[in-house]
């Protein structure tokens, strides 16, 4: 719960958001809460001069609040609304708590390759697009498959860039191995972050990019831990983006195969995390196949000759 800090004396609040009629399109109440409450804090944040943002906005002149007309009983009144430069900062906040790796903060839907000799990738490419268009009415997740360096993350990152900068989505992404290291390091006594500490954005995050679901070795403990936080988001009905090196298939030995297909199988997504948790992802996500050429290793290549 958000409290309103002591007053100050000669430091001016910004004001709290006013109850917007619901006349007004992009009123703030319509924001998931999650993001509200990022805007919120902005709002009881005391300052004594507008911030370098806002007081550049030529629409509110620093003040953060613009006038709409609005009807109102036969006659047309003035309304005050939060400024675009509001919102825009809010989406600066939302991409920074976002997590997304430097290595990543370009991708975007609008320059993932998807013409030419990239056209296999072309239905995957769609399928983001829908899945933005639709959420949150359409909260099922994404389980993108696919090899190696075929565009799997770009894909994962320009979604969660589209829900944060059109939907003001509180999105978070994480390396499955790194947040993996990260709970084993919260058991070491010198670390003062908690497992619960580590976890809890993980679970409560309106919408949670995996990366990489199976690169870790497959252990007791791991499969525990994904079932764990997998188990959490589908009970909370929270969506979640997966992304996966792995073929979406069952373990070893879950179907009949002669003995040496067996032995030249390679390793399935029901190897890395198990039967029931592969299952439990196909009630949490639609399957997205992204099929193409390891675009790293063909630019690597090509800058060598």
């Amino acid at each position: 719960m958000l409290h309103e800090p002591s007053a100050h004396v000669g430091v001016s609040r910004k004001p709290l958001i006013p109850q917007l009629p619901h006349r007004v399109p992009g009123a703030e109440h319509r924001l998931p809460l999650a993001s509200l409450a990022l805007l919120l804090q902005a709002s009881y944040m005391p300052t004594k001069k507008p911030t370098e943002e806002a007081a550049r906005c030529a629409i509110c002149s620093g003040t953060g609040w613009r006038m709409v007309p609005v009807e109102h009983h036969g006659r047309t009144v003035e309304q005050a609304t939060r400024c675009e430069c509001i919102r825009q900062q809010l989406g600066d906040r939302l991409l920074e708590a976002a997590r997304i790796p430097r290595r990543y903060r370009h991708c975007e839907l609008s320059n993932f390759e998807h013409e030419g000799p990239f056209r296999s990738l072309a239905s995957a490419h769609m399928a983001s697009l829908r899945f933005v268009e639709e959420f949150p009415l359409e909260s099922a997740g994404l389980l993108m498959t696919g090899p190696i360096g075929c565009g799997k993350t770009h894909l994962a990152v320009g979604i969660a860039k589209e829900l944060i900068s059109k939907k003001a989505t509180a999105c978070l992404f994480y390396d499955y191995r790194e947040l993996l290291k990260e709970i084993q390091n919260s058991y070491n006594a010198s670390v003062q972050a908690t497992e619960m500490e580590v976890l809890r954005p993980v679970f409560e995050a309106e919408v949670l990019v995996l990366d990489e679901l199976g690169a870790a070795k497959p252990t007791e403990w791991v499969w525990d831990t994904v079932s764990h936080i997998l188990n959490t988001r589908y009970n909370d009905k929270r969506t979640t983006i997966i992304t996966t090196n792995f073929t979406d298939l069952p373990p070893a030995g879950a179907e009949p195969e002669g003995r040496v297909v067996r032995a030249a199988r390679e390793e399935t997504l029901g190897d890395r995390i198990g039967e029931r948790m592969r299952s439990r992802l196909h009630e949490m996500c639609r399957v997205v196949r992204v099929e193409g050429e390891d675009f790293r290793m063909k630019y690597k290549s090509a800058s060598l000759r």
